[in-house]
């Protein structure tokens, strides 16, 4: 059997490469047709203009459904875990799913308010979802480590803190410089009011948005190790042994 085939990897592997490849195609085709500049673009800027625009709201909508479905199944998981050996609170992990969701919520305002249509509404979504996020992997490491040695490894545990520590220190000087460039326009060269702040935010956006694909590689091995039952209840039949 094919590894990304074992129990459940599949769904965080689907997302991984779906959301890597989002980014890559939208970059090369919004540097392609000269939409933005090749030097560190937002990750929105890639997707503001056709044709592009199309590809990239399609691609995040879809790579938002599928973290959201990986998260999911990581609430039921720890949910089925805890049953066994109670060393997390359940609020900790709705939480956790809750941030999660909202960081999720956050892509898809992104991917359908271009910030050219209305910068406001989109820079809501992208706060939510970089500060939801950063929450997520936050509270997911601090599950990890309350979890030793019953299901993650030290190794696991400090790479997800070392990613959640990235995220966040990343997350801090984006939105801080983003607002400090105190300029809405798409293609920036050197020399323009706020170029420097642009790129600065630019990269820890880049950054903080990686280290989210790299947090959910860290599930593939874990998912490796359960599978999912769906079970269907006929209403009738519910009714007739009540």
């Amino acid at each position: 059997m094919w590894w990304f085939l074992i129990g459940s990897s599949c769904l965080p592997v689907t997302l991984i490469i779906w959301s890597c490849a989002a980014f890559v195609i939208s970059f090369l085709i919004a540097v392609l047709t000269r939409h933005v500049p090749p030097l560190v673009p937002f990750i929105s800027d890639t997707g503001t203009q056709p044709p592009e625009r199309c590809i990239f709201g399609l691609m995040i909508n879809i790579s938002a459904f599928l973290g959201l479905m990986v998260m999911y199944v990581r609430f039921i998981l720890l949910q089925t875990l805890t049953e066994r050996i109670p060393v997390i609170s359940p609020r900790l992990n709705r939480t956790a799913l809750i941030c999660g969701a909202l960081g999720c919520l956050g892509m898809c305002i992104v991917a359908n308010f271009q910030e050219t249509a209305l910068r406001i509404v989109h820079d809501i979504g992208a706060l939510l979802s970089f500060v939801m996020g950063t929450l997520y992997l936050i509270l997911q490491s601090c599950i990890s480590f309350k979890m030793l040695p019953y299901h993650h490894t030290h190794l696991v545990c400090g790479f997800r803190i070392m990613l959640s520590i990235v995220s966040t220190v990343a997350a801090i000087p984006m939105i801080v410089c983003y607002f400090l460039s105190n300029n809405s326009a798409v293609y920036l060269v050197p020399g323009d009011k706020g170029y420097g702040y642009h790129v600065a935010s630019a990269v820890c956006e880049w950054l903080v948005a990686f280290s989210f694909n790299f947090f959910f590689l860290t599930y593939i091995k874990e998912f490796q190790t359960f599978t999912i039952n769906v079970r269907t209840v006929l209403l009738q039949d519910s009714c007739n042994e009540s």
